[in-house]
């Protein structure tokens, strides 16, 4: 017998009972679809927090205000901002590992050009802001340091608020906007950098504090609400981290063994160590979906077996016409196998559809590749071949008289 031979009894077989059939490879549809959802969304969190790190820039180190006393109350960080320009001329002086920083504040506003208008966020800042986060213009310039001085009227337009604001084919440099009433003219456009980063309209840091973001806002003086800073490598971000820690202590006065107010972090780490987390739950998750294919083929043996007892004479009818017990086995392996790798094709278009629904409906970002739906297949074959070789075994070690007395 012919493996096409096999598989065309395996199909005619499986046929004669599809309801049955369907039942019998439920547990591989469930399993497969399983671990392709499971794939799908432990990769797409995967990309996002890579996507992320990339809009970060690299070797960043980010700088917030810290958790502070005030009569005798200890406040949440960030509640008040004690970070200077000061201190973010002292990093870029007092520690060589440090390439460039930036301090920078951050409001929301109401942002109109002609007849659009568009709510975003305003982040003063300076040139340097952009070269911390490697963030290349798509056209125009970056602020000019009497800009920067004298509080310049000029913007710098995120991708998406470009996006919004302006009319297809229309010029934005020169375009004039106003925000809370007072007119900026549009110098440049930034790169995409992902719809969580594009959407922000950036200004002179004088500009914001004068202009939109003031006293009311606790902003004043040269207070920033919060500082980047690149360091030369990735291998220099430990040291740079200290010594940024040893500074800004000895510029606040804290005494030794009191709480720092202020915080500095390296983003790309703690991203990295949520990107292990994330893996580690998608390969449990991956595990429990295992156990599925387990049960599935564990049905299928069972099926099997009954399968062999209720054929018992068309198997002594196949020895007596000269049917070798090889034959046998291929033939009950094959109708194992055909049920797996259907019920594995079934659950990788269930995944899909699951996982494109998922990614639908809760906004969760979902990547399907072709190794997550090989290894599901892969699975699934094999799920066939070691459930299904047993009772092919049993099948084939029938004596032909005994299989043709059965009733």
């Amino acid at each position: 017998m012919t493996a096409l031979q096999a598989l065309r009894i395996a199909l005619r077989a499986l046929r004669v009972s599809p309801l049955r059939s369907f039942l019998t490879m439920l547990g591989i549809v469930i399993g497969v679809a399983s671990i392709v959802i499971v794939l799908a969304i432990g990769e797409g969190a995967q990309l996002r927090l890579e996507e992320q790190i990339r809009a970060i820039g690299a070797n960043v180190l980010m700088i917030n205000p810290g958790a502070v006393r005030q009569g005798g109350v200890r406040l949440k960080a960030g509640t008040k901002l004690t970070l200077t320009e000061g201190d973010v001329q002292a990093i870029l002086e007092q520690i060589p590992e440090i390439r460039a920083a930036a301090g920078s504040i951050a409001g929301a506003a109401q942002v109109i050009h002609e007849n659009k208008n568009w709510n975003t966020t305003i982040n003063g800042t300076t040139a340097s802001h952009f070269t911390v986060r490697d963030w290349e213009l798509a056209s125009g310039r970056y602020f000019l340091p009497a800009e920067e001085a004298g509080a310049g009227k000029v913007a710098i337009l995120g991708n998406r608020v470009a996006h919004e604001l302006l009319s297809p084919g229309e010029s934005p440099i020169g375009a004039q906007i106003r925000v809370l009433n007072t007119p900026l003219e549009v110098i440049g456009v930034l790169d995409a950098k992902g719809p969580d980063q594009d959407d922000v309209l950036f200004v002179p840091l004088s500009t914001a504090r004068l202009r939109f973001l003031g006293s009311a806002s606790g902003i004043n003086r040269d207070t920033v609400a919060y500082v980047i800073a690149k360091a030369a490598s990735g291998g220099q971000l430990a040291g740079a981290k200290a010594e940024i820690e040893n500074l800004l202590r000895q510029r606040h006065r804290i005494p030794s063994g009191q709480e720092d107010d202020f915080q500095v972090q390296d983003p790309a780490a703690a991203m990295a160590a949520q990107q292990g987390a994330i893996r580690t739950v998608a390969l449990l998750l991956t595990a429990i979906a295992l156990v599925s294919l387990v049960v599935g083929g564990i049905s299928i043996m069972n099926i099997m077996i009954v399968s062999v007892i209720e054929r018992t004479r068309e198997i002594g009818i196949r020895r007596a016409l000269g049917g070798r017990m090889r034959d046998i086995r291929l033939q009950f392996l094959s109708e194992a196998m055909v049920l797996c790798l259907l019920g594995g094709a079934m659950g990788v278009l269930c995944g899909i559809i699951l996982s494109l629904t998922v990614a639908r409906m809760a906004g969760w970002v979902t990547a399907i590749n072709m190794q997550a739906i090989a290894l599901s297949v892969g699975f699934s074959a094999a799920t066939g071949l070691i459930f299904g070789f047993y009772p092919a075994y049993r099948a084939s070690k029938l004596d032909p008289i005994d299989a043709l007395k059965s009733e």
